[in-house]
């Protein structure tokens, strides 16, 4: 099965089935309607970089796009990072997430992970307490964690709880790495799940923040193979610059499909445990004002079936 996710106004859309719309029979056969390479679960994420305001009827529309894309699943956007911020219209409105279910159901979709949980010096983990209960209401599985904190011994007391409170929704709760953050290596965050030892506390792996991290694929044969439920995967230019302005510029505005840029995409592919989805996480603002969603999943989604063909080589 390949999954196929994108971010449109805030929203994700991920998935691909067997099945599908007159639509999805225009998609390219190198989608692979089926399994992918490795007998991985694919997700192709188009991010929008400044997060839009999200329109209330916005998630109907896009359960609707990844099943006529073919899509088995999709992600939602329930917080900007902190509790404290504006949430989004599926946090807000109960009758939108009951019918955001219907739809779901209709259309043969369903909810995988949602983002974002991120903990700052003054966050409590049980303001994430509406944020866990929509996903268990939505079936959401897993939820990112990024990490702003830097008194370690509060940012951990702070995980610890999180984790406990997200077991009660059957949620696991990945740790998201980001260089300009508290938690910015693959060394930050194994320290921290093996301080916390919660079974549902594990690692999200993005290729570009592992790269400007100085981690390598290598890092993560090191580390329990249970704790990688999850990875993201893009492409992205060789680094020039390390400041911390021109990181997130290309974490949020430019980043490449896989196959064009010089990330060791397929020594990372290699060195995950075999059953890990997949994430393309890939926003490229220029690309997104000019060419409709589809066709970016469909380059997305045939840039990583290359990808996956080349790493079994």
């Amino acid at each position: 099965m390949i999954l196929a996710r994108f971010v449109q106004a805030g929203h994700e859309v991920i998935g691909t089935r067997t099945g599908g719309s007159a639509a999805n029979a225009q998609l390219p056969r190198q989608l692979g309607l089926a399994r992918g390479s490795q007998g991985r679960t694919l997700l192709v994420s188009h991010a929008d970089p400044f997060h839009a305001p999200v329109a209330p009827g916005s998630f109907l529309q896009m359960i609707d796009v990844a099943a006529d894309a073919g899509c088995d699943c999709v992600g939602v956007r329930l917080l900007d990072g902190a509790p404290t911020e504006p949430p989004t219209a599926l946090m807000r409105d109960v009758a939108l997430r009951k019918e955001a279910l219907a739809r779901m159901r209709d259309r043969g979709v369903r909810a995988l992970d949602a983002s974002a949980a991120r903990l700052r010096p003054d966050t409590r983990a049980d303001a994430f307490a509406p944020m866990l209960k929509v996903c268990e209401e939505l079936g959401v599985q897993h939820v990112a964690c990024s990490i702003d904190d830097p008194d370690l011994a509060r940012s951990t007391e702070t995980l610890n709880a999180l984790c406990t409170l997200a077991r009660r929704h059957d949620v696991r709760v990945e740790i998201e790495f980001v260089p300009w953050m508290a938690v910015g290596s693959m060394t930050d965050a194994a320290t921290m799940v093996r301080a916390i030892d919660a079974p549902n506390l594990g690692i999200l792996v993005d290729a570009l923040h592992l790269d400007r991290s100085g981690g390598c694929p290598e890092d993560i044969t090191e580390l329990p193979a249970t704790w990688f439920r999850l990875a993201q995967i893009c492409d992205a230019p060789a680094c020039t610059d390390l400041s911390k302005a021109d990181q997130i510029r290309v974490a949020t505005q430019a980043r490449c499909l896989p196959g064009d840029g010089e990330l060791p995409l397929a020594e990372l592919i290699r060195a995950l445990p075999q059953n890990v989805p997949l994430c393309l996480e890939i926003p490229m603002r220029e690309l997104a004002q000019r060419v409709p969603a589809l066709e970016r999943v469909t380059a997305a989604v045939a840039a990583t079936r290359r990808l996956l063909a080349g790493s079994l080589q």
